[in-house]
C-alpha cells in the first residue's frame, strides 16, 4: 500500500509521514532528502547545478537509501550534510530541472514497488503516486506554519523574528505553487488534513485512521 503526503513548508508532514511510517512498520520516502542527496554528490564532483540531463543521470547512478532515520548514498551517511543552508539553497534549480524529476520519479516508483510505504513531498499523490491508495494533503494556516518553524528556528540557534519567517513563507509558498513541474498542489481525489490546533500525536492517529479505513480488502469509511 502506498500512502502519500503532500503540503506546504511548515504544515508538519515530514515529521507526520515519518511518525505514521514507524507506527506502521513501513518503509519511510523523505522524496525531499533524495533531492538533496543528488544535490549534494554533484557539488561534490563538480557537475554544475545547471547540467540537468547530467544530474538526471547522476540520479540513477547514485545509491539512496533510507534507514533507521538516516540518509545513505552508496553507503555513506549524508543526513547532516544535506539540511545544511548551503544545500537547501543549491537544492532548489536541482529540484526544478524536468529532466531531474522525471528521474526522481523513476526512482522513487522502483523504491516502493511492492512495499507498504509512506511517501512525503509536493507531488506525491498529483504525479508521482497518482494510483496510491491514500492520498493526504497536509496543512495549516500561515501563520500556525510560522509559528512551527520560528520555533525550530530557536531550537537550532538561529536569529529570526517571526515576521522574518512569515515573510519567507510566503515567497516559497508562491514558489512552490507556481513550479513548471512537481508545483504544490492537492491531488484531486486527496483527504484535507488541517493540522492547526491538533498535536503531533493527534496528527498521526487521524492518519492511522485513514490508512485503516484505506487498506486493500476493507471498504473506505
Amino acid at each position: 500500500m502506498i500512502v502519500t503526503l503532500d503540503g506546504p513548508a511548515g504544515a508538519g508532514k515530514s515529521s507526520a509521514a515519518r511518525s505514521l511510517a514507524r507506527r506502521l512498520g513501513w518503509c519511510y520516502m523523505d522524496t525531499g532528502a533524495m533531492y538533496r542527496a543528488v544535490t549534494l554528490v554533484a557539488l561534490e564532483r563538480g557537475i554544475p547545478l545547471t547540467d540537468a540531463v547530467r544530474i538526471a543521470a547522476l540520479s540513477e547512478e547514485v545509491l539512496i537509501e533510507f534507514r533507521a532515520g538516516r540518509v545513505l548514498v552508496d553507503g555513506r551517511d549524508v543526513s547532516a550534510e544535506i539540511r545544511t543552508e548551503h544545500i537547501t539553497t543549491a537544492t532548489r534549480p536541482v529540484a526544478d530541472a524536468p529532466p531531474v524529476r522525471e528521474a526522481m520519479k523513476r526512482i522513487q516508483r522502483r523504491m516502493a514497488a511492492g512495499i507498504d510505504v509512506v511517501t512525503e513531498g509536493r507531488d506525491q499523490g498529483s504525479v508521482v503516486f497518482p494510483a496510491a491508495e491514500l492520498k493526504v494533503f497536509l496543512t495549516a494556516s500561515a501563520e500556525e506554519r510560522a509559528r512551527r518553524r520560528h520555533r525550530e528556528q530557536i531550537e537550532r540557534g538561529q536569529a529570526s523574528t517571526l515576521d522574518e519567517v512569515l515573510n519567507s513563507q510566503s515567497r516559497r509558498d508562491d514558489a512552490d505553487r507556481s513550479r513548471p513541474v512537481g508545483a504544490m498542489r492537492a491531488a484531486d481525489d486527496a483527504v484535507l488534513l488541517e493540522t492547526d490546533g491538533l498535536s503531533a500525536e493527534e496528527v498521526v492517529e487521524r492518519l492511522v485512521a485513514l490508512v485503516e479505513a484505506r487498506r486493500p480488502g476493507r471498504e473506505a469509511t
